[in-house]
């Protein structure tokens, strides 16, 4: 696993509170090779909110893939899947 952000992913997903959120996530990821390194979550008043970092060196496809994988199995959720690079690019002032 490299140490540095190159391949890296941010995963966040975003809807009301239900049973099996991270489950179905982590099922996705695992089906095209990436790895959860990190993972926060949080239920405020049902909705529910998470944020994970995931090692995508070996993953196959693209994050757009795993995001349509994972929106398909959470319709009700928001869910977005960007290359950490871009992330951090937008989150730098």
């Amino acid at each position: 696993m490299k140490n540095n952000n190159e391949a890296r992913a941010i995963v966040t997903i975003i809807g009301k509170d239900r049973v099996g959120i991270l489950a179905a996530a982590a099922v996705e990821i695992a089906k095209m090779g990436a790895n959860v390194i990190t993972v926060s979550q949080n239920v405020n008043s049902s909705l529910f909110t998470m944020m994970m970092e995931i090692d995508i060196e070996n993953m196959t496809g693209s994050c757009d893939d795993l995001s349509k994988n994972i929106s398909s199995r959470l319709k009700d959720m928001k869910v977005s899947v960007m290359n950490s690079e871009i992330f951090n690019s937008m989150h730098t002032i």
